[in-house]
């Protein structure tokens, strides 16, 4: 097997590990973030490390490739990096960053994992597949893209009704309304899913899928965690809300 295809075996099988971890282990962050996880460093530097490969070692991957100015992977390559840029350089400077660090055993979990993914992603799109430009209007591109920047657009908006329930100084939860919070929990993870699974339709491709697996394995149980969590911190907190994906789940 090429690294490509062991990576690729790799992902798929940690999302099952994942997974089932995360059902039983509530992630430590945010909300959630606990002591005896060892060294930590600042929220916002763990960010950009966290993130950094996700970006810039997308980038290298897809131009170290055989077709990187090809139409097809060039649109594909600035659909990524529309999410990914803002989260690794304009994220941390919006984010309200508290007290508590982030573990470095996170970190660096989630920079190998973003180096991984930047690779089979980067690879497959300029190097594994070729696209010809008649994939501009397969119906598999246009419906993955539009989820795409669907997912993105809910994602950006969630984020911003998170942040404004905090006034400068402020600390503390309190419940966000509006929206899509009104149906869900967490419509900023809603968005992601969206997003992955349009890019997982736009490309076509097994990373895609690939990424769109490890992304639902990874935020499902973060949303029901944080659902349980809202429940458990607010009485009066609206009963009618889902955790993740509206009306179902």
């Amino acid at each position: 097997m090429t690294l490509f295809n062991i990576l690729l075996v790799a992902v798929l099988a940690s999302s099952v590990v994942t997974f089932t971890t995360l059902m039983f282990v509530t992630a430590n962050y945010g909300r959630h973030a606990r002591g005896g996880w060892g060294p930590e460093i600042g929220t916002r530097l763990a960010w950009v490390v966290m993130e950094l490969p996700a970006s810039a070692g997308f980038a290298l991957f897809f131009f170290l490739g055989d077709r990187p100015f090809d139409a097809v992977p060039l649109a594909l390559f600035f659909l990524w990096q529309l999410h990914y840029f803002d989260r690794a350089f304009l994220y941390p400077l919006r984010m309200r960053a508290g007290r508590r660090g982030t573990p470095l055993a996170t970190v660096a979990s989630g920079f190998a994992y973003n180096c991984v993914n930047a690779f089979l992603n980067g690879t497959s799109l300029s190097t594994i597949h070729a696209y010809d430009t008649s994939w501009f209007a397969d119906p598999r591109f246009l419906l993955g893209v539009a989820a795409f920047l669907a997912g993105w657009g809910i994602n950006r908006w969630a984020d911003t009704v998170l942040r404004s329930l905090r006034k400068p100084g402020e600390s503390g939860y309190a419940i966000p309304r509006g929206g899509l919070y009104e149906s869900i929990s967490c419509p900023n993870y809603f968005g992601e899913l969206l997003e992955w699974t349009g890019w997982a339709l736009a490309t076509w491709s097994l990373a895609g899928l690939s990424f769109a697996v490890f992304s639902a394995a990874n935020l499902l149980p973060r949303a029901v965690a944080n659902h349980r969590w809202y429940h458990e911190q607010f009485p009066d907190y609206p009963p009618q809300r889902r955790a993740v994906i509206p009306y179902l789940w």
